[in-house]
């Protein structure tokens, strides 16, 4: 399993963290996300040969959030 840690602009809720949460969940390979709205940031454990990074950005990013690269 890989550690990730994803900064996030644009996250500022509840409802926020729920959809990024929910949309990092749903891809195969992901084991946990788990988003901190103070620091702007999600961390995921995920297994990196059923899922790619870009997988996950795209993942965020479909929800309106923009990845801080």
């Amino acid at each position: 399993m890989e550690n990730q840690i994803i900064k996030v602009e644009g996250m500022t809720c509840g409802h926020c963290k729920s959809s990024v949460e929910g949309a990092l969940n749903k891809l195969d390979g992901v084991d946990s996300a788990t988003v901190s709205l103070e620091d702007n940031q999600v961390a995921v454990q995920y297994d990196a040969s059923k899922v790619s990074n870009d997988a996950l950005n795209d993942a965020i990013e479909d929800q309106g959030y923009d990845v801080v690269k």
